[in-house]
């Protein structure tokens, strides 16, 4: 194969000759296995032995299969698939397409199904129980049934809060679906989310603090999708805060924000509770990742929360920051671009 074609060709290709040595590296096979494997044996870079059964069965002119090609690269696996084809010549032609994408996507579909079919689970066979009860050595018991039908609404309550943040996100991860762009204060927007969950931060003594709304915040967006985002993030703030502690709201405007490379509107929610462990920060915005699942139940969470407020904060082209430290409490920074 010339050496201009092979260098065309936008995956990695490695040719074989009949000796089993390497005679070529285009671009892409250089950058994952090196130029001096040139003159090698082919073993050196492809040890796998299924894949050396494939690329032994085209050297010899047999039918060979795709195999399955792992390597480390920049402390990610890589996952490719090899397939080897006879040269005209003697040997062989190797090509490693990358699936690591698609198998990642479907880990992230498998994970997903085993997920939701977890969290609904738990409050099914919860209401399953308390049907059971209620049919049976509880149905002539008033105040039973007063308490197991309580019970019963609050795990319907919670079905139908997973039901509509996988509505939710599953709308915001629709390429399709437009993000409207009105011009709006987005001080308004969060005094809206804030007096809205002013009484559920009174259950439990936390005060709610808006600072630098003095003048207004303007930029382009969707009003009901940045009040869904504040929402979220003042929320959390209460669910996972110290009881009778504070939660902050500060908005600042910035000239030039240098990860937006322009104007920019900040808004930090801080709470006084726990804290996060660095461990679990990075993967905080992951769907049903939760740092401690069963307080995250127990005050209500659906683990898709933060997962929503990231996509709708890339989808007003802004960025998200977590800050915290066990024990002093956490920092959740909006940047938004500004009119």
């Amino acid at each position: 194969m010339p050496t201009d074609v092979i260098e065309a060709v936008p995956i990695p290709l490695i040719v074989v000759d009949g000796d089993r040595h390497i005679l070529e590296l285009n671009g892409p096979a250089q950058s994952l296995f090196g130029a001096a494997m040139v003159g090698r044996h082919y073993m050196t870079v492809i040890r796998e032995p299924f894949c050396v059964q494939q690329v032994e069965a085209a050297i010899n002119g047999r039918p060979s299969q795709a195999a399955e090609l792992r390597r480390p690269i920049d402390e990610k696996e890589r996952i490719f698939s090899l397939t080897a084809s006879p040269r005209n010549e003697a040997g062989a032609v190797i090509a490693l397409i990358d699936q690591t994408e698609a198998h990642d996507a479907e880990r992230m579909r498998s994970d997903f199904v085993a997920n939701v079919s977890h969290e609904l689970k738990t409050p099914l066979t919860a209401l399953s129980g308390l049907i059971e009860t209620l049919s049976g050595a509880a149905q002539n018991d008033a105040e039973a049934r007063g308490r197991f039908l309580g019970m019963m609404a609050e795990e319907t309550s919670r079905m139908s809060r997973l039901v509509s943040d996988l509505l939710s996100l599953n709308r915001l991860e629709d390429a399709d679906v437009i993000t409207r762009r009105e011009r709006l204060n987005l001080c308004d927007v969060i005094e809206a989310a804030r007096r809205s969950l002013s009484d559920h931060a009174g259950a439990r003594g936390i005060s709610l603090v808006l600072q630098g709304c003095d003048a207004p915040a303007f930029l382009l967006g969707d009003a009901d999708q940045l009040r869904q985002v504040f929402n979220n993030l003042i929320e959390n703030a209460i669910k996972y805060g110290d009881e009778n502690g504070t939660v902050t709201i500060n908005v600042t405007r910035e000239d030039h924000a240098a990860l937006l490379r322009g104007p920019a509107i900040r808004v930090a929610v801080t709470d006084t509770g726990r804290g996060i462990g660095q461990e679990h920060i990075a993967r905080l915005t992951e769907r049903f990742y939760r740092v401690d699942r069963h307080r995250s139940r127990q005050v209500g969470g659906t683990g898709l929360g933060l997962a929503i407020v990231k996509h709708i904060i890339r989808r007003h082209r802004g960025w998200l920051r977590i800050a915290s430290k066990v024990g002093k409490g956490s920092t959740f920074t909006v940047l938004l671009p500004a009119e």
